[in-house]
């Protein structure tokens, strides 16, 4: 691997760049929801089971209780880190409770080097991809990190669920798999079906029509470690290639790496039931209902009326990304009334994380 130099603070340039890098991937995923609140919701249609689509052999399966490892993947820049610690704040208070699955935990660093939360956080250390080959792509480091941590980690559990910096638990997860079927989020906006031209780049008329490709990334993800690890290689592998092809690069964009994990799981014949249950995102989804997982990947931005403001700063908001160089602080002031359950049930909880992890300001 090609060592890295030069690890210190990001530059303001840099910050700059990653700034309107979010700022765009949010762009074209907010005008992608619009069309969703507009009609183009695959749900629309679905009664209210959580569960979207199972496979027909998958119906009377179902598991013993089984744990399953929390992994997810990691940068060392101050901007994961605040949210892995707030992430590892809510798994472990939820862990201990009742209808919980959750087993072990591992934050996979794909920086190269220790950081300062080794002690706080289970962490495994693995090496980015070599200098220049993400093309300033950081997810495709995603899963590279994924197959180095299967190959190297002794994990006890048979199941694993992949998440992100940006997951909260907002209450205890059991284990949505069944024998032989992963559990999956159905992302609205992944359609292999409406770009089938690129998708047979990469699954090939032989091996079946691309409805068998799931609308998934690989997060939330809760699989069997051996199908993760037939997986994980071919994941890592239609990433590169699909960023080094300049008409899927541009169509995929921000999304091209949940595009590779679900071609790759379809490639090896693996179909996911999809749970709309397993994560909610505000401020799109607005009630809590009996979902698991708050998202918290996009802005909420209101006025003092408690009005989404649709696409521009509110006069309250909150938005990850206004903590690109540091972490949040502590007691962020509450929505004003009228604002949906589910953004001041994040703000609730973003606070009660920093009130009681201690040393919090120091990522």
């Amino acid at each position: 691997m090609i060592g890295r130099k030069n690890m210190g603070r990001a530059s303001p340039v840099l910050l700059i760049l990653l700034a309107l890098g979010f700022f765009f991937a949010t762009y074209n995923l907010f005008t992608m929801i619009f069309h969703y609140r507009s009609g183009g919701n695959r749900e629309g249609a679905l009664s209210s089971d959580p569960i979207i689509e199972m496979p027909e052999s998958a119906r009377n399966l179902k598991n013993a209780k089984l744990p399953f490892h929390v992994a997810l993947t990691a940068t060392d820049a101050p901007y994961s880190k605040w949210q892995c610690r707030i992430m590892y704040y809510w798994y472990k208070k939820q862990k201990e409770l009742p209808g919980s699955e959750m087993g072990g935990f591992t934050r996979i660093l794909h920086s190269g080097i220790p950081d300062n939360l080794m002690d706080e956080i289970p962490t495994m250390v693995v090496d980015p991809l070599p200098s220049g080959l993400d093309r300033g792509y950081v997810v495709l480091n995603r899963p590279w990190a994924f197959v180095q941590w299967l190959q190297k980690a002794t994990i006890e559990e048979e199941y694993i669920l992949m998440a992100e910096p940006d997951h909260i638990f907002i209450k205890p997860l059991p284990n949505l798999a069944r024998v032989g079927y992963p559990a999956a989020f159905p992302f609205f906006y992944i359609k292999p079906d409406q770009h089938e031209k690129i998708v047979r780049k990469f699954y090939p008329e032989e091996k079946g029509p691309v409805k068998n490709i799931d609308p998934i990334g690989n997060s939330p993800v809760i699989i069997k470690k051996d199908m993760l690890e037939k997986i994980a290689p071919t994941w890592m592998n239609v990433s590169l290639s699909m960023k080094d092809d300049p008409e899927t690069d541009k169509a995929f964009g921000w999304v091209l790496e949940m595009y590779a994990y679900a071609v790759a799981s379809a490639l090896h014949g693996v179909q996911h039931i999809l749970r709309k249950d397993f994560m909610l995102q505000p401020p799109w989804d607005t009630e809590l209902g009996k979902k698991f997982i708050i998202h918290y990947t996009y802005g909420c931005d209101y006025n003092l009326k408690g009005e989404l403001t649709y696409g521009k700063f509110g006069e309250w908001r909150f938005d990850k990304r206004s903590y690109l160089r540091g972490p949040p602080p502590k007691n962020l002031a509450l929505p004003p009334p009228g604002v949906p359950e589910s953004v001041v049930t994040l703000v609730k909880m973003v606070n009660e994380a920093t009130a009681n992890i201690p040393n919090w300001g120091t990522e």
